[in-house]
């Protein structure tokens, strides 16, 4: 018996398109329900463990939208087992525990707490930061724009979007609640300003990031580095936005530039009062940090 042949496939990219859409959809909602598991409202209850006054490599963690210091657990233990000095601060926000509150604002926060640290302890090493998702931002900000390039030598950020993450648009009319979703948006003043001028050159700067992030989604991730060699982009594949908290190639990848950055490290004065560093370019379209 012969059959007909069978009619040929009309390919609808529209069909292909909606598919594709939902299947990111459903990706960003599994991230999103499984970073909600880490929601803990005595999160920032953290014992200290690190002793200042002999702290040469001293590494700042901070935690990304809506996270506490008990989702950097796991890092912090890494780190302090590789003979780092790790430490966290409580940034605050909704219900006074989930970091929601503005970017500049935490930032200025954080100047002022390690201030206080060098001013008490002013055998402490240089600092490094290591910062996820939305704590990037702040690392970057306080170095770019508040002096803190004069205490750090590497800024480490783990799936933070450096130019704007699209799906903080949800979040619009939240701007009281969330005011950091507002800045988080692309092309927002934040992102704008943060984008001027160059970013500080003793200072390493790499964006850890991964193609597989469906909440800081490529290319909103990239830094623009214009060849400058402390500027840089590491691709960890495989990787969802939550994961980059306890993923162990993404630590290899920490591990290593924090070595780089603290061996590359500029004795700090003892006794250095920290300054707002001046803004060049202000307003000129090309960004490089």
């Amino acid at each position: 018996m012969n059959l007909p042949p069978p009619a040929p496939r009309v390919y609808d990219p529209h069909v292909g398109l909606a598919s594709k859409l939902v299947r990111r959809a459903r990706s960003a909602y599994r991230d999103l329900a499984q970073y909600a598991t880490l929601f803990d409202m005595h999160g920032n209850d953290v014992a200290r463990q690190t002793d200042f006054a002999h702290a040469e490599r001293p590494v700042l963690l901070l935690p990304g939208f809506l996270a506490t210091r008990r989702t950097l657990a796991i890092l912090e233990r890494r780190l302090r087992r590789d003979g780092y000095s790790p430490f966290s601060l409580n940034l605050g926000g909704l219900l006074g525990t989930f970091n929601t509150l503005s970017i500049e604002e935490r930032a200025l926060y954080v100047r002022e707490k390690i201030e206080r640290l060098y001013q008490r302890f002013e055998k402490m090493g240089p600092l490094a930061i290591v910062g996820h998702s939305k704590g990037g931002l702040i690392g970057r900000y306080y170095v770019k724009r508040l002096g803190g390039h004069q205490r750090c030598c590497a800024l480490i950020t783990l799936g933070t979007p450096h130019n704007g993450a699209p799906i903080a648009y949800l979040g619009m009319g939240l701007g009281p609640i969330l005011p950091s979703l507002g800045e988080m948006r692309p092309m927002s003043r934040f992102i704008q300003r943060l984008k001027e001028g160059t970013f500080p050159s003793e200072v390493r700067l790499v964006s850890v990031y991964s193609k597989d992030d469906r909440i800081a989604t490529f290319p909103s991730t990239l830094l623009e580095s214009d060849g400058q060699p402390h500027i840089l982009n590491v691709d960890v594949r495989g990787v969802p936005h939550h994961g980059f908290l306890h993923n162990k190639r993404v630590y290899d990848v920490v591990h290593r530039e924090l070595q780089i950055g603290f061996a590359d490290a500029h004795p700090r004065e003892p006794g250095l009062r920290v300054a707002p560093r001046a803004v060049e370019g202000r307003g000129t379209p090309k960004a490089t940090g």
